[in-house]
């Protein structure tokens, strides 16, 4: 697909189609009143008419003759006081769903004139160009790798976004935008890959290839004898009842100055969850492949880092493992020592997204992390809490927390805070070690964070529960490519200029 930006007038823009905003209420952008006049009043007359109403993401399509384009899209973009960032999210998702699998093959995107409530950052147009980049590679995403019958190539291949301006920042901010969309698309593909061939070595073969396509990126990757060796046990025991053994995958960025501490990211990388011999239910099982969401996650925002350059160190740690229940699995009672040199007590092997972290959260801090975020899908209890809309943000620092909540809110991409007070942590008392697994049912997302807490003292952290937003069910089945927005927001706002 050919992206591109024009700060081309309307009229001397061509394109087999030319999409405009209309508002049910407001304000017409520039861009809608200049393409009204070029077609003679059509716009307003259909909107007289009853046949535009501008309601938000609607969408109309008119046929024209004798003009620069073939045909006009008119989309709704609902009030001007009510077009928050989601609400003008929905217009472009509304604007693709007409025109993606359609009969042109140019269009001219002219939206970004379209004004968005809220803060300067939020409402700005590299703001809103960021999120049309983004957007349009997000909606053109497909997976069809395992079909024996392909779909039919799209016409649709060459993209133009209206601009005000050729300014320097309009197009970084395009770009980073399409960057976003295309890390977003990896980490889906890597989650949609089905279990059989996304285990962790297939996992460390990506992250290889990822250092290879790109030279900024230098990838290490620690095998079991290694992890044995350094007294990496948790780790080592999710994956003892798989034939698939563990990996330990060190992804680093160094786009800043030698001495900028790094900003670590930890993603949980089980490539597939049975629950191990606290066996989950066979109902469902099957979308236990996104158990390395977080994973998949890490990946895509190291790919929009080898993409952009931003001048920031950021290292990518994933602990990827396979949760079977084999003869030599893990059983209910084990107690295991971590690389920390605390003891935990396995009382449920369904829930090892935390024993593959723990290890992970001890080894990072080799690097001296100016912060670390763990992302991982830990806990049905937090779909409980907070459905499928926000990720569960939990932190020992404060500050860490704020940022990541306003970079999720700047990127449509919402976090939620859940408390990390002490009193929750005596749930995880053990009569035989230093610490249970598990914490009962109660607070099950904040007693699973209690657990990773206990392995950062020595560092800003915070951990990001995306069981709830790191995939789709039903018939909309796949990976959502979440929280790479946040993450790739989070990070830019520390790059150095």
């Amino acid at each position: 697909m050919n992206f591109s930006l024009s700060n081309k007038a309307i009229n001397s823009t061509k394109a087999d189609c030319l999409v405009v905003g209309l508002p049910e209420k407001g304000t017409w952008p520039q861009s809608t009143n200049q393409a009204d006049e070029a077609l003679g009043g059509l716009i307003k007359k259909l909107q007289k008419a009853g046949d535009l109403t501008g309601k938000n993401a609607t969408t109309a399509a008119i046929p024209l003759t004798d003009q620069p384009w073939g045909r006009l899209l008119v989309v709704g973009t609902g009030n001007d006081s009510d077009r928050t960032p989601a609400n003008y999210r929905k217009a472009l998702i509304a604007m693709m769903t007409a025109l993606k699998d359609g009969p042109s093959k140019s269009i001219a995107v002219a939206l970004a004139d379209t004004p968005v409530t809220g803060e300067d950052a939020v409402s700005s147009e590299a703001a809103r160009l960021s999120l049309i980049g983004r957007t349009l590679e997000d909606q053109l995403y497909t997976f069809s790798d395992f079909k024996s019958e392909k779909p039919a190539a799209r016409k649709l291949n060459k993209v133009a976004v209206v601009a005000s301006s050729a300014a320097k920042d309009l197009k970084d901010a395009f770009n980073l935008g399409l960057a976003t969309g295309r890390g977003m698309n990896l980490t889906r593909d890597l989650g949609n890959t089905p279990p059989n061939i996304c285990h962790p070595e297939w996992l460390a073969q990506q992250a290889k290839k990822l250092a290879e396509d790109h030279d900024c990126i230098k990838t290490d990757v620690l095998d079991e004898k290694q992890m044995e060796k350094m007294g990496m046990n948790t780790i080592l025991a999710v994956g003892k009842g798989s034939t698939q053994p563990p990996r330990l995958i060190v992804m680093e960025y160094r786009g800043g100055k030698a001495k900028d501490k790094p900003h670590v990211l930890v993603g949980k990388g089980i490539t597939f969850d049975t629950g191990g011999i606290s066996l989950k239910p066979g109902e469902g099982m099957d979308e236990m492949k996104y158990d390395m969401g977080g994973s998949a996650s890490v990946f895509g925002a190291m790919q929009v880092l080898a993409e952009t350059r931003p001048k920031i160190n950021v290292v990518g740690v994933i602990a990827a493992a396979e949760n079977m229940p084999d003869g030599g699995a893990s059983r209910p009672g084990d107690i295991v020592t971590t690389l920390s040199g605390m003891t935990v007590e396995i009382l449920n092997t369904d829930a090892e997204g935390r024993l593959v972290l723990c290890d992970a959260l001890t080894y990072v801090k080799k690097f001296d992390p100016a912060a670390v975020i763990d992302l991982a899908t830990l806990t049905g209890a937090c779909i409980i809490a907070l459905g499928n809309h926000a990720t569960g943000l939990l932190a020992n620092n404060d500050d860490l927390a704020n940022e990541l909540l306003a970079a999720g809110e700047r990127a449509g991409d919402r976090a939620w805070r859940l408390p990390l007070w002490d009193e929750y942590q005596s749930q995880l008392d053990s009569n035989f070690a230093d610490m249970a697994n598990i914490g009962g049912r109660p607070a099950g997302t904040i007693t699973a964070a209690c657990f990773l807490s206990r392995f950062t003292k020595d560092y800003r952290w915070a951990h990001l529960d995306i069981a709830g937003t790191a995939w789709h069910s039903g018939k909309a089945k796949g990976s959502s490519g979440r929280p790479v927005p946040l993450l790739v927001d989070y990070l830019m706002s520390h790059a150095g200029k």
